[in-house]
């Protein structure tokens, strides 16, 4: 038995009824993206060290897994986060002697943290790194 809110479409061509379910996805993408950039506007933002691990999965993809360590001015708990990188991207964890790896995250309410951009500190200043394409 189709269900009363599915009846009205029961009769519609299936270009109409793909149409459809491309607009509710389009929706839901946006909505979600929305969120994110509000998140991002709204919530604390602020650099934490970060240290590389090996996620240990039998997927790997362009991806370097950190591992975030709390500092005074930033309340992260020590939590694993994923930053994508572009294919012709080195891998930014592997850093000189004297040069540490920081993370700029934002704290949404619920939630783990999430990464905005990677930086390197020298001589006492983290520098954002700009990951340039060559």
């Amino acid at each position: 038995m189709t269900p009363p809110w599915l009846r009205r479409f029961h009769g519609t061509p299936s270009l109409q009824r793909g149409l459809l379910v491309g607009g509710v996805q389009v929706i839901l993408m946006l909505s979600l993206g929305a969120q994110l950039l509000f998140d991002r506007a709204t919530s604390v933002r602020c650099w934490t060290r970060a240290l590389p691990v090996d996620p240990n999965l039998p997927i790997r993809a362009r991806y370097v897994s950190l591992r975030l360590e709390g500092s005074p001015d930033c309340a992260v708990s020590s939590s694993t986060v994923a930053f994508f990188i572009p294919d012709p991207i080195d891998d930014p964890s592997r850093r000189a002697p004297g040069e540490e790896l920081w993370v700029e995250v934002t704290l949404p309410r619920k939630g783990p943290p999430r990464p905005i951009r990677l930086g390197v500190k020298r001589n006492g200043m983290v520098v954002p790194s700009p990951l340039q394409l060559d």
